[in-house]
């Protein structure tokens, strides 16, 4: 499972969780979980903020060699989740991908489904996401520019929400890919070729 967390500038929130998402899956031995970041409005080449670069540390995490990318859509198009941490960046973010909408989620949306409905899948959360009472709005705002206390505590609330929704989904969509005995796409002699992008997205197995 690849999971891609955007945030704007990629120097905070979706650092954190994407560094939480790695350590987690070494600890775990999750070898098929895997996880990359971008912001819709990165800084381009920046490392990671300092505090962010703290509070990752503090989660058992490694922040170092890093660099914020802004989001492409290439990226969306291989990730089997998308994770935002707001609203507003999960409604742009379905807007770029091919096929997006049923794989992208708000990281705190996510979690609130899975656990209400016990889901163990990408595909459950997205069949029990239209089917529950919204509860307040699902952001974690940017602590950039706040106290080191703040990072913590955003830190924390990733952290609450992200571990326990990827050891519910990661071993059952490796597991799920392992099984999956279903014969590839055959292609058509002479047929004219599409973007790999739209390729993989159109032919993701759900």
């Amino acid at each position: 499972m690849h999971v891609l967390f955007v945030c704007n500038g990629n120097v905070c929130r979706s650092v954190i969780a994407e560094r939480l998402t790695r350590a987690l899956a070494v600890e775990h031995r999750l070898a098929g979980l895997t996880a990359e970041s971008a912001g819709t409005r990165a800084l381009v080449g920046f490392p990671v903020e300092p505090l962010a670069a703290q509070t990752i540390s503090g989660l058992g995490a490694d922040p170092d060699n890093f660099r914020a990318r802004r989001l492409e859509p290439g990226m969306i198009d291989r990730a089997d989740l998308v994770l935002t941490m707001t609203e507003q960046i999960r409604d742009q973010a379905t807007s770029m991908g091919f096929g997006a909408g049923p794989r992208t989620f708000t990281l705190l949306e996510a979690h609130r489904i899975a656990k209400v409905t016990g889901a163990r899948s990408i595909a459950d959360l997205h069949r029990a996401r239209h089917d529950l009472a919204l509860v307040g709005r699902e952001n974690i705002a940017d602590p950039v520019g706040l106290s080191e206390a703040a990072f913590c505590e955003v830190g924390d609330r990733i952290a609450e929400a992200l571990v326990p929704l990827l050891l519910t989904l990661a071993p059952h969509e490796q597991h799920k890919q392992v099984d999956d005995e279903r014969p590839g796409l055959v292609v058509a002699p002479g047929a004219a070729p599409a973007p790999l992008a739209a390729f993989l997205a159109a032919h993701r197995i759900p």
